[in-house]
């Protein structure tokens, strides 16, 4: 056997072997955190700048309502991601900042803001309270829900710190969750990428 026909078939097992081991390095990982004994997403981070809910929260778990006391629907005409604030019953100088940052990054979305709607959670607050008239009048694009003060400690009980947005993909599952101090860039960039991977 020549040198030169030794090199070919070295060459051949060496490109056979690849697909082989890449089957069985899959193989390991995947047996290794479907167990339980390595943590990927601990390793290497996510590439989201909110705070990941773990385990997610249903907005029907929530009980939130509209004005007229009827069930806040998930499905609209097409999927929809939301930008909510969680808020309480009457909304202060701190509460209509945020609802103006959110409509400045709403707007910021721009060919995605047809795919985005802002929703504003109040808790301890009955469904067509005077005190959110101001807020309704003010911002009539922003959607008013309602829900209980227990319910609203699920959603800061899901995070760290004190959220005040949240991002709820379109099946209606509280995903992400932000402080009154986070960037504007760091929601829009989180957005922007849901909306780019997703069919919604």
């Amino acid at each position: 056997m020549t040198d030169q026909t030794q090199k070919n078939r070295m060459a051949l097992l060496l490109i056979a072997g690849i697909p082989v081991t890449i089957i069985l390095a899959s193989t390991w990982l995947w047996y290794y955190v479907a167990s339980g004994r390595l943590d990927l997403v601990g390793m290497l981070g996510t590439a989201n700048m909110g705070s990941l809910l773990s385990p997610p929260v249903a907005m029907a778990d929530l009980g939130a309502v509209d004005a007229s006391g009827r069930d806040f629907e998930v499905r609209a005409e097409r999927p929809l991601w939301r930008i909510m604030i969680l808020g309480e019953g009457s909304c202060d100088q701190t509460c209509e900042h945020l609802v103006y940052y959110t409509r400045q990054i709403h707007t910021a979305m721009g060919k995605y803001t047809n795919r985005i709607e802002r929703l504003y959670l109040a808790t301890d607050s009955q469904s067509g309270d005077q005190a959110l008239d101001g807020l309704a009048k003010d911002y009539p694009k922003l959607n008013l829900l309602y829900t209980s003060a227990p319910a609203g400690e699920t959603l800061r009980a899901a995070t760290e710190g004190e959220p005040a947005y949240f991002v709820v993909d379109p099946e209606g599952w509280v995903i992400l969750a932000y402080t009154a101090e986070a960037d504007g860039k760091d929601i829009m960039a989180d957005l922007k990428f849901l909306l780019k991977n997703s069919n919604g």
